[in-house]
């Protein structure tokens, strides 16, 4: 994603967390921001994101998962697509979801809603012009 940004001109932003194992900074960004702390960094990924399009990964990745998925079921953040990329990958974890967290009735059916699992490039990125153009158009912004 921020090599494909990059690459049309536009800004990319890493935002990293200073971590002994953390893998280096990516080179495909051209505004680099470092946290200390984890929770500020997942403040700053929320209040300026559009969307949240989410790969495979560990515990981190799980957390800032679980975090906007919080965020936008209490209303503390705007809803925006959270889209979670490889079906094969994700596929258990939204299962498991619905037939266990849903079904024990710890979340609502429509909050199964606040994510999508995704595979193909262009609908993803489909999804994040409408929902972006839906809210420039609701504060009056233009294109």
């Amino acid at each position: 994603a921020n090599r494909g940004a990059m690459e049309m001109g536009g800004k990319s932003i890493g935002l990293n967390i200073d971590l002994p194992t953390e893998e280096p900074p990516n080179p495909y960004v051209n505004i680099r921001l470092n946290f200390r702390y984890f929770f500020i960094r997942k403040v700053m990924f929320t209040k300026y994101s559009v969307a949240h399009v989410i790969f495979p990964g560990g515990f981190g990745t799980l957390d800032e998962l679980f975090e906007v998925l919080t965020l936008v079921q209490t209303q503390k953040a705007r809803p925006f697509p959270i889209i979670l990329v490889e079906r094969d990958y994700w596929e258990g974890l939204a299962g498991w979801l619905y037939s266990r967290v849903l079904a024990a009735g710890n979340i609502l059916p429509r909050d199964m809603e606040l994510f999508r699992v995704m595979d193909d490039p262009e609908e993803i990125v489909d999804l994040i012009d409408e929902s972006s153009r839906g809210e420039r158009e609701a504060r009056g912004t233009p294109s």
